[in-house]
């Protein structure tokens, strides 16, 4: 699998043989409204990146210790992805291939935000105290809650992305646009939930959500989530009652038998069978995640502490200093996120106006770099300006605040593509072998997960080595965007031209 495009008599030969026939591109519509699902799902994420590890750190979970329950995204990521892929590129439902999984997975997510966001009045029922700082129930109902949304967010985004490479039909020009327009709606979904979570009134439209154990923190968290579900379900029902996939039918062998293949003999050939340009994608792939994932994981910790030198817990100015950091960060992913969404876009004009898109991807990373690197200088800025000119207790002067609000801003560039541009080569690159697109998505999604444990392990203790801030796993991560970088202009290969396909095969809008 995953190797370079045939011609259209061997794609059709191919689809044939995997049970599933889609001679033509399907309809820019079709495209956006599946598309549009990413919407719902980053809403969710955008809640998760921005609210939740301050939220943890309020039920008593030590900062060096937030890093570990991360660690369920990359987990149920290394082991769902690859299996619901798998599933689903066989699923015989009457539905469809992806559809039943899109709609298991919405109302997975669905049920695990209602135990995130209610943790803290089940863990009070349960027993914990109010007057201790640490609520262990409180704390175990977040895990699971946590956990089962990373499940689901999982099994909810792998088929999305499949059934957009089966929309497409092998056609690599609509395989971009689609992963652009899904990159697009994620960053609506980004600037809703960031918006979402940077108002901190938002409780008053859901007054049930103030409660004795869950003050306005916890109870803007609550309804951020009510809103994502609602979101959610919209966007999905929508999307599965529009378009529709023609049923899977399963190769029937000479003896009549359906013909099967173990999960793991299917993992262990799609990976022998790799060609090199897909293994350079894997690498620089991985190395890219190295570089986001400590931002992701701790940017609006970094607006709190080390911009706005609060504390989660303790002194009650240093707590309100804190919060007032972390919603700067929230209104700083927002602008990200509409970066994020113009630049989605443009990605394919920008492509080719610099030869390609392994250019591009290599641009952005030296961009990620910069970014990363600079939030050592701007951290140095605003703890200069609080020893020497002003009051430890009051908020950070202008040029620092909007420094780091500019830094938020411009990686959303490299955050387009990202998004974007991985999953487009890895479905050009696995659409005209025979493999399916949801099982070479989850072998993607391998070189994401994987550098996203890794940090997930060592970024706790390495900021709590160097004093409890962020900037160490900051720099660990602009020095792998570097070497993204060069990687990515050095030795990943542009994809091929694609075969000219007939007026019959280019379908389209």
């Amino acid at each position: 699998m995953c190797g370079y495009t045939r011609n259209k008599s061997e794609e059709l030969a191919i689809n044939m043989e995997n049970g599933y026939i889609n001679p033509a591109p399907s309809p820019l519509r079709k495209i956006i409204t599946v598309a549009s699902i990413a919407a719902g799902i980053q809403f969710g994420w955008a809640l998760q990146l921005s609210l939740l590890t301050p939220y943890v750190q309020t039920l008593g979970v030590p900062h060096a210790w937030a890093a570990f329950i991360w660690l369920c995204g990359p987990i149920s990521g290394l082991l769902v992805q690859p299996i619901v892929g798998y599933n689903s590129d066989r699923c015989t439902s009457r539905f469809g291939r992806r559809r039943p999984f899109i709609v298991i997975g919405a109302l997975s997510v669905s049920i695990a935000v209602f135990l995130i966001g209610f943790a803290k009045d089940i863990g009070h029922h349960a027993g914990d105290s109010l007057e201790r700082s640490t609520k262990p129930r409180a704390v175990a109902i977040f895990v699971v809650g946590f956990w089962i949304l990373d499940v689901a967010n999982n099994m909810l985004q792998g088929p999305c992305r499949a059934l957009l490479a089966d929309l497409s039909a092998n056609d690599h020009k609509k395989m971009r646009t689609a992963n652009g327009w899904f990159s697009f709606f994620m960053a609506v979904g980004n600037v809703l939930g960031y918006a979402a979570g940077s108002y901190s009134h938002l409780y008053k439209i859901f007054p049930f959500t103030k409660t004795t154990a869950c003050d306005i923190y916890c109870a803007n968290l609550k309804s951020c989530f009510t809103i994502d579900i609602m979101i959610l379900l919209l966007v999905t029902v929508t999307a599965v009652t529009t378009v529709k996939e023609d049923p899977f039918a399963k190769q029937i062998q000479d003896d009549g038998s359906k013909e099967s293949t173990p999960f793991i003999g299917e993992m262990i050939a799609a990976f022998k069978s790799l060609k090199k340009p897909m293994w350079i994608l894997l690498l620089v792939t991985c190395l890219n995640w190295i570089a986001w994932f400590p931002f992701l994981l701790f940017d609006t910790d970094w607006m709190g502490k080390e911009i706005y030198g609060g504390e989660a817990k303790g002194d009650a100015h240093k707590i309100k200093l804190y919060g007032d950091g972390v919603r700067a960060g929230a209104l700083g992913l927002m602008i990200n996120s509409i970066v994020l969404g113009l630049t989605s876009l443009g990605l394919e004009p920008a492509g080719r106006l610099i030869g390609g898109v392994k250019n591009l991807w290599a641009i952005v990373n030296f961009i990620l770099c910069a970014c990363l690197a600079s939030t050592v200088l701007i951290t140095k800025m605003a703890e200069a300006w609080r020893q020497h000119h002003g009051s430890p207790l009051t908020h950070p002067p202008l040029n620092v605040t909007g420094s780091a609000l500019a830094v938020f801003g411009v990686l959303g560039i490299p955050l387009a593509v990202t998004y974007s541009i991985p999953f487009a080569l890895a479905s050009i690159y696995c659409s005209s072998t025979g493999g399916g697109q949801g099982l070479s998505l989850g072998v993607l999604n391998l070189s994401i997960v994987i550098p996203q444990m890794f940090v997930s392990v060592i970024s706790g203790p390495l900021d709590d080595a160097f004093g409890g801030g962020n900037l160490p796993a900051f720099v660990l991560g602009s020095i792998a965007a570097a070497v993204s970088a060069l990687l990515a202009i050095l030795a990943l290969p542009n994809p091929p031209k694609q075969v000219s396909l007939s007026p019959g095969m280019g379908g389209g809008h």
